[in-house]
């Protein structure tokens, strides 16, 4: 190239471009101060804390479903023996008691249900709230089956002890562990035994009482004039031994024998709260109804059963979370009880 030459000059692009100031001020990039960056990293660590807990929560889902779904013969076995035990001391109570009296405790025959007979000669004046005939009546069956079993029978051997239907049962709760929602779930477990015996319950409201496997079924400081209401306690293993393990809830009645025979006058549902919010958590609202409802069979006077299929099976099964064609039919037995006006 020439040196005279020139190089040529290739045109500004930005020639006479304005910047507008406005804008580029707010189009700057601010830094997040330190509190801001703080925050979003609390933010980020509370997500990742609370899916670790939701993955805790799902293995104890599974070992909890793997655990009611398959419990161990060594449970059966215990129950078994629990019921030779309880059936010896059955026969030597009924051996050595007077007719007529009122008796004393009467063990049940293992596992969650029990009953136990009135001690002592004190009771509330009779026929409170006695009406001539049964409140209610079952609700027809759509099919019968023999699988139920009654906790106990009348001196024949055929007819099961049993609540009084002339007269209304009377309901208390101690919420001290309930679940949440707890008290819905006990309504409507309440409102299926009622359909499946006819009895009327009426809910009483809250109680400070605590559970007591010696719990009188007459106590005229609390519940005067009257038999005990059944107390529905929300309890825990702490509180109650017998909760301890697997076993989700307790229940059973106190009966009275009379000349004309025996009828129960007061009852008792413990449940285990901390176990029954692992099943909420697991199986739902309807795991924890089922729970109640079996206790309340209990104590209306129903004992367990072998046939996985019925809620009364006492080692539970997955899938049946109400009362099937047996336990309806025992239940529709206990509903059709005599009056007992003189108690």
């Amino acid at each position: 190239m020439a040196e005279d030459e020139a190089e040529p000059v290739e045109p500004d692009p930005f020639a006479g471009l304005t910047l507008d100031e406005e804008f580029v001020r707010g189009a700057a990039v601010e830094e997040q101060s330190a509190e801001a960056r703080l925050e979003r990293l609390r933010r980020i660590d509370a997500e990742h804390a609370r899916l670790e807990r939701e993955r805790a929560n799902e293995r104890r889902a599974a070992k909890r479903v793997h655990r009611r779904g398959r419990r161990t013969q060594v449970l059966v076995l215990v129950v078994f023996v629990g019921a030779l035990v309880g059936l010896g001391a059955w026969n030597y109570l009924n051996d050595t008691r007077g007719r007529g009296a009122a008796t004393v405790a009467a063990p049940g025959f293992g596992g969650d249900g029990r009953t136990r007979g009135v001690g002592g000669q004190a009771r509330p004046p009779a026929g409170v709230e006695a009406q001539d005939a049964p409140l209610g009546e079952p609700a027809p069956l759509a099919t019968r089956s023999g699988s139920y079993s009654f906790l106990a029978r009348q001196p024949d051997g055929v007819t099961p002890v049993a609540y009084d239907p002339c007269r209304p049962v009377h309901v208390v709760v101690n919420n001290r562990t309930a679940v949440v929602g707890g008290q819905g779930l006990l309504e409507q477990a309440l409102a299926s035994v009622s359909s499946a015996t006819g009895f009327e319950f009426v809910l009483d409201g809250p109680t400070d009482e605590a559970p007591d496997p010696d719990r009188e079924a007459y106590q005229p400081e609390r519940y005067p004039g009257r038999w005990a209401p059944i107390l529905v306690a929300w309890s825990d293993p702490g509180e109650v031994d017998q909760l301890e393990g697997d076993i989700a809830g307790l229940g059973g009645s106190t009966w009275l024998e009379t000349e004309s025979g025996s009828v129960y006058v007061s009852g008792a549902v413990e449940l285990d709260g901390p176990q029954l919010a692992e099943i909420l958590l697991v199986e739902g609202p309807a795991g924890v109804q089922a729970v109640i409802e079996h206790e309340l069979a209990h104590v209306m006077g129903l004992d367990h059963v072998e046939d996985p299929a019925q809620l009364m099976n006492p080692v539970g099964t997955l899938g049946v979370t109400t009362f099937a064609a047996g336990d309806r039919t025992g239940l529709d037995a206990l509903g059709r009880g005599r009056c007992f006006p003189d108690v």
